[in-house]
């Protein structure tokens, strides 16, 4: 029997591989599309402990579709980045590939791209004694973010301000830390696993931006093209005001078609060529956060989200469909 052209990847255990059921995922409405579409799709169950078992099921595959987080529960990427890598190689497409999650899916991206639209002022950090040599002038400044080479849900993020006590106030991004006062020999103490090679060995450091109280804009692209926005009151770093859910629209939302227009015309393309990366190696399916920038209208990059883009708004689902047909058939 064929393998079917279409192949989900996202983690589950030896129990949800042996089911297999796309209707008992996250994933079951792109399951749907892709069945209405004429595209059969089957889920590949992705876990450390039976990694070849996943690989010897997608060695010919049309297209694998992969989520998962840079670092969950103890866990880390490198084994599904070389098992992707392989099956590139092979000919199979494969979104997020490896490159575009190096070149894309970490904060390095807010240094290599701090002089284009939407950059701000980021440092990269190499070192600890980098560190201690340099924050305290830039906290004369004003606050300031440090942030961990790869991760998700704010974990290794750090607001850092200046008290006039002399202490540093520093709070951990993750919802519910609560805020510390540290000296700077104690936040380097605290800091130092980040600059370890296995995690990266650096960090980056950007400036604290003021309007993220008034919410972060999210924008799902398809390849080259915006599909939907998600707009959210935040509180991870400002604890005093509420939070809200991720509310999702349609690509034609009217406050964000500057963005919008900003992103499709000459941005993403900006992008590819400062990170030097080639059109086709594009994520399928990937997202830009945006954080309110001090003039009005404007937009400072926070991250880029490569790895696992999930959930994603309903606008998204047809062209995603739409670009895996155009990639089998190319």
């Amino acid at each position: 029997m064929a393998n079917p052209p279409v192949a989900l990847l996202y983690p589950g255990d030896r129990a949800a591989r042996e089911r297999s059921d796309p209707a008992e995922s996250r994933f079951a409405p792109l399951f749907d599309a892709f069945a209405a579409a004429g595209l059969p799709a089957v889920p590949a169950i992705w876990h450390d402990d039976f990694a070849g078992e996943v690989e010897a099921q997608l060695r010919d595959a049309g297209v694998v579709l992969a989520w998962c987080n840079p670092i969950q529960d103890g866990k880390r990427r490198d084994r599904l980045d070389a098992m992707l890598g392989r099956l590139a190689e092979r000919g199979v497409i494969v979104s997020a590939h490896p490159e575009a999650v190096r070149k894309l899916g970490t904060k390095d991206v807010l240094f290599e791209t701090r002089e284009l639209p939407f950059g701000s002022d980021v440092q990269r950090v190499d070192s600890l004694a980098q560190l201690q040599a340099e924050l305290p002038s830039r906290l004369q400044k004003g606050p300031r973010v440090l942030k961990q080479h790869r991760g998700h849900s704010g974990i290794g993020i750090w607001r850092v301000e200046q008290a006039p006590s002399g202490l540093l106030r520093v709070r951990h991004a993750p919802r519910g830390s609560p805020e510390e006062s540290l000296d700077l020999a104690a936040l380097v103490d605290k800091l130092a696993a980040y600059f370890a090679p296995e995690n990266g060995g650096h960090m980056i450091d950007q400036a604290w931006q003021p309007r993220l109280v008034d919410g972060m804009v999210r924008a799902y692209l398809v390849e080259d093209r915006v599909t939907g926005f998600g707009h959210q009151a935040l509180n991870a770093l400002h604890p005093t005001e509420p939070s809200g859910p991720r509310l999702y629209h349609d690509a034609n939302l009217a406050p964000f078609q500057g963005l919008r227009r900003q992103l499709e015309s000459e941005w993403i393309e900006l992008l590819r060529s400062c990170v030097g990366l080639p059109r086709e190696r594009l994520p399928l399916l990937w997202d830009c956060d945006f954080l309110l920038g001090e003039a009005e209208g404007s937009y400072v990059l926070c991250e880029i989200n490569v790895s696992s883009v999930a959930p994603f708004p309903p606008s998204a689902m047809a062209p995603l469909v739409e670009a895996v047909r155009a990639r089998l058939a190319a």
